[in-house]
């Protein structure tokens, strides 16, 4: 089953309107059915003292991708909270890109369990920097 347009444009405003997704000079790549893939250049500003990407760049990609992952499977209506999201860094935050890909792990009407990987990367080249795992919760109006 494939994604209404309704829903497609639904995640693009909320993209549109996140002021940390703009610091990260963030974009979507994709968006599919229990997946959407994020991307950043690497903004100088999101950079730690020894010139890598911030944990914090990796956090916030990788979790906004799963968030947004989740919200393909949700009622029209629903909006999403992360309630825990858990990272492992494998390797520094280092390349002309980052990518993040979030998906769906298992859906279901009060947790969505989501999971997403972040890669450096250069050139043709991508290093797997950080797995991680966590919880969405539908946030649905009263």
């Amino acid at each position: 089953m494939g994604l209404s347009p309704e829903i497609v444009e639904k995640i693009k405003n909320s993209f549109a309107r996140q002021a940390m997704m703009a610091t990260m000079q963030a974009a979507i790549a994709s968006i599919g059915r229990g997946a959407v893939d994020l991307t950043s250049p690497l903004p100088d500003s999101c950079k730690q003292q020894h010139g890598f990407g911030h944990a914090a760049l990796t956090f916030g990609l990788g979790d906004s991708a799963a968030g947004y992952a989740a919200l393909t499977v949700m009622p029209p209506e629903a909006e999403v909270l992360t309630s825990e999201m858990k990272i492992h860094l494998l390797a520094p935050c280092a390349g002309d890109q980052i990518k993040a890909r979030g998906r769906v792990i298992k859906p279901g009407k009060r947790l969505v369990i989501v999971q997403s990987d972040v890669f450096a990367i250069t050139g043709d080249k991508e290093t797997h920097i950080a797995l991680m795992t966590g919880t969405m919760v539908p946030v649905l109006p009263k």
